[in-house]
């Protein structure tokens, strides 16, 4: 693309968290001199999400906003704007202020928290999704309110974690028999249950929520949880119900079905972060990424195809971390395709890890407070490199020495 076709290519980013944030500053990076427009549902400056969860929760931050001059960049912001819908005809979207149109579309809208069913409306009920959705939990620790948390997922153990730390008392109920169901097999998730009364939270397991009321949560066996406040953490959805209508493809789960390059089924129009499921070689199959890391690599791929040249396949070892009941705990890859599992070290012990292998090739690793052990497992599951089983069952040896 010359320097003149690309000065007058409009590109529109729809979401403004780090999917969205990073696509317009890889631009620009990329030599993009086009104009870059920033649509935003929230009104405050862009932010990062992690924190929400932890410093913010807490008070110890104020706000996460990234650090980007995006007037200096040539970035146009707007925010506070609900986009409400995509024709891809006409090139444009649809927006409360009006219709934006643009030469290529950046579908970055990320994803939303799943409603309890019924507690809709209800005083006192919280998600943990947005800046203000934080602020207004501040308020709940520092009375030091009695906490329902619904869902031993991450944000569910992430969100006990900053009340106990808070001095809350706090009960976690979860429906299936373990936290963290569907995330990681039984076997690796069953010593984290100890964690919860270690660091003086209840988990109720096999435990489903009939109603929530003002001051309370009734479960289905008629149990009554006394709660001043009670938070959902109980999974999220592609944000893509404003792309009804619009013609692109979408998965079951409501991602937006992008390729290795994360184009969209639509001329012009590419998803990326939450939002999009994208096929893995690497893994044979098509993965939904609802984490950090995958709104920060993604933005490349997305940037340097509009500028032009080709990245390669957008493939990436899946990464995240999660610090909750005082323990740093990462994960590198996927392991649903694995057929061999090794420990390393006793999940008895503050630290250890869980290696998968597929072929004798490392596919994944959970990494409990061994840091070392995350990043040189995720080098050799980039390379697909085969290890000794013996020896990466070994605690004290190294993973890059237990190499085949």
């Amino acid at each position: 693309m010359s320097e003149q076709e690309q000065a007058q290519q409009r590109v529109v980013i729809v979401g403004a968290g780090m999917a969205g944030v990073q696509t317009a500053v890889a631009l620009r990076e990329q030599g993009f001199t086009g104009p870059v427009t920033l649509i935003g549902a929230e009104p405050h400056q862009p932010y990062d999400r992690p924190p929400l969860s932890k410093a913010i929760l807490l008070g110890k931050a104020e706000d996460s906003a990234f650090d980007v001059d995006f007037e200096e960049l040539g970035i146009e912001l707007r925010l506070g704007l609900d986009v409400t819908g995509l024709r891809a005809a006409d090139h444009e979207v649809d927006t409360e202020a009006g219709p934006v149109g643009y030469d290529t579309l950046v579908v970055a809208t990320g994803a939303h928290p799943v409603a309890l069913p019924g507690a809709e409306g209800v005083p006192g009920v919280h998600l943990l999704r947005t800046l203000d959705d934080a602020v207004r939990l501040g308020p709940v620790l520092e009375r030091r309110h009695t906490v329902v948390v619904v869902g031993a997922g991450w944000i569910g153990a992430e969100f006990a974690t900053a009340a106990r730390e808070a001095g809350c008392a706090v009960t976690v109920v979860e429906a299936a028999g373990l936290p963290l169901t569907g995330a990681l097999p039984d076997e690796v998730a069953a010593p984290m249950a100890g964690w919860y009364a270690a660091h003086g939270a209840e988990l109720l397991t096999h435990a489903r929520v009939d109603t929530v009321e003002p001051g309370r949560v009734v479960l289905a066996d008629g149990r009554s949880l006394p709660a001043d406040a009670v938070v959902v953490g109980i999974g999220a959805r592609p944000a893509t119900g404003w792309l009804a209508g619009s013609g692109i493809a979408l998965d079951p789960s409501g991602a937006v079905t992008a390729d290795d390059r994360l184009r969209t089924s639509l001329p012009d129009v590419y998803a990326v972060g939450d939002c999009a499921s994208f096929p893995s070689a690497r893994y044979g199959e098509r993965l939904l990424v609802h984490h950090w890391d995958n709104a920060l690599q993604g933005p490349r791929t997305v940037a340097t195809t509009i500028a032009g040249a080709d990245p390669g396949p957008y493939d990436p070892v899946p990464y995240f971390w999660s610090e909750q009941f005082g323990r740093f705990v990462q994960y590198a890859g996927h392991h649903a395709g694995a057929d061999e599992l090794l420990w390393r070290g006793d999940p008895a012990d503050e630290a250890w890890s869980v290696l998968w292998l597929r072929d004798g090739a490392p596919v994944a690793l959970l990494a409990v407070g061994r840091p070392r052990d995350l990043a040189q497992g995720r080098r050799l599951i980039e390379a697909a490199t085969p290890v000794d089983p013996a020896r990466a069952a070994d605690p004290s040896v190294p993973l890059k020495a237990a190499v085949r």
